[in-house]
């Protein structure tokens, strides 16, 4: 579900949280934090489709409560409800491997349901809203966008919501780019998803073989890095631009299906995003050097796939 960037940030992460800890990690702990990590990127995926969920599903709640007044208006009488029947609505609830991770992870228990309250009223005020329920008839493609409506321009650009989201998830910030693709492909084919492997066993293998590599080749990957620092102190290099630095060195060296334009690439784009302003050029000239250094003497063999 996840794909090799996010692998990489989450290794990442890992990486950091043991350098900046007390005492000394070993394997099997930074192998166990590597995988809380992934796993609170599952239950904030979790949450945020249980989320939509039920704004979409308060339609009828409102219905009721309406209808309850004292002096209920003919409008109070006569609230549409049609998106509580959406059809991608019930494909997500009915789903068993979704229903699963509801009942295991109990995201209810965080919800806050003036929340929901505020983005449902916010929905039944949007001219989407009401040109969706101008008709009783169900469109595939109307269907599924008026869920996705409740995500991409409901949920993301409410500051005050994504603070609330922060408070629950302190990794928001990391895997909101992540969470973004996530829940448009899910959206687009829910069935697809497996919430009891959020991470396959293909990429939860890389992520494992990465961490444990950066972790043993450490002393390795520093004399590469430290050879290409001229007068530069190592220690006034900023730590994740070492650590990523690592990582791609032993992408380089171990993960022989990776070309290495798409290692340099990926580390410098992870070194604008989450290091230094100068950090992008930086990586990508010490990796593109010591790059150079391993073709020439012979210590890259990757796998070449060429079309038939």
């Amino acid at each position: 579900m996840i794909s090799r960037r996010n692998i990489r940030v989450k290794v990442m992460q890992t990486l950091y949280s043991t350098i900046s800890s007390d005492g000394t990690i070993t394997r099997e702990q930074a192998l166990r934090t590597l995988e809380q990590h992934l796993d609170q990127s599952r239950q904030l995926f979790v949450f945020l489709i249980y989320f939509v969920t039920e704004v979409a599903r308060y339609a009828e709640t409102d219905s009721r409560q309406r209808a309850s007044k004292h002096l209920p208006t003919t409008g109070d009488l006569n609230v549409n409800t049609k998106i509580s029947g959406n059809e991608l609505l019930w494909r997500i609830l009915e789903y068993p491997s979704y229903q699963l991770a509801v009942k295991e992870l109990k995201p209810e228990l965080l919800i806050n349901t003036e929340w929901v309250r505020k983005l449902y009223t916010d929905l039944a005020e949007s001219n989407v809203y009401k040109d969706y329920i101008k008709t009783a008839s169900r469109d595939k493609k109307e269907e599924k966008s008026i869920i996705e409506f409740i995500f991409t321009d409901l949920m993301l650009p409410n500051e005050e919501f994504i603070s609330y989201v922060e408070d629950l998830y302190v990794h928001w910030d990391d895997d909101s780019e992540m969470m973004n693709l996530l829940m448009l492909n899910f959206f687009n084919k829910p069935h697809t998803n497996n919430f009891q492997h959020f991470v396959g066993d293909e990429k939860m293998k890389y992520a494992r073989d990465l961490l444990l590599a950066v972790i043993d080749k450490e002393e390795m990957c520093n004399g590469y890095i430290k050879s290409k620092l001229q007068n530069w102190d190592p220690e006034r290099t900023a730590q994740l631009d070492m650590i990523l630095m690592r990582m791609g060195i032993c992408e380089f060296l171990y993960f022989e299906t990776i070309p290495p334009k798409v290692t340099i690439n990926e580390y410098i784009d992870l070194a604008k995003e989450y290091s230094t302003p100068q950090s992008g050029h930086f990586v990508n000239g010490i990796l593109d050097s010591i790059h150079k250094d391993f073709i020439s003497q012979d210590k890259l063999h990757k796998v070449i796939f060429k079309k038939p």
